[in-house]
């Protein structure tokens, strides 16, 4: 696949009872600082996305494109992931601390990029698509998932 195919990765790692746009944006230096710095992320209009925080941080270097509101649809995988996550994950666990959340979610993260493979990808993973990728700039979802 060409160019623009985001890699349905799961990269953020933010489990927090609450999220900021501060929070956002230090996780998004670490993925950054990881793979690179996208051109675009895709967002939806929640508080964390919308902030002044983010607004600053992309400044010139990263565009922002995001979805109208009440229109999920137009975020398409990254509503399914959640679905998937809430199905399979949130519903089916009662956590004793936010350390205990953060691991058993973390794992289902994983599980998603190593073994959870979508048509889109030509029946990949979102790992294997992502380390055949040839482009370096994808958009990146930015999805709190």
């Amino acid at each position: 696949m060409q160019g623009g195919t985001p890699t349905r990765e799961s990269l953020l790692h933010l489990v927090e009872r609450s999220i900021t746009g501060e929070k956002l944006v230090a996780e998004l230096e670490r993925v950054f600082g990881v793979r690179g710095v996208p051109r675009v992320l895709r967002c939806d209009n929640g508080p964390e996305m919308i902030s002044e925080a983010l607004q600053r941080f992309c400044g010139d270097r990263v565009g922002i494109t995001y979805i109208p509101p009440g229109t999920p649809w137009n975020n398409g995988y990254i509503e399914s992931f959640n679905r998937r996550l809430r199905a399979e994950c949130l519903n089916r666990n009662h956590w004793t601390s936010l350390l205990e959340a953060r691991v058993v979610i973390g794992d289902f993260k994983t599980d998603h990029n190593l073994r959870h493979w979508h048509s889109a990808l030509g029946y990949r993973t979102p790992a294997e698509y992502a380390a055949a990728c040839t482009h370096t700039r994808h958009p990146v979802d930015c999805g709190i998932n």
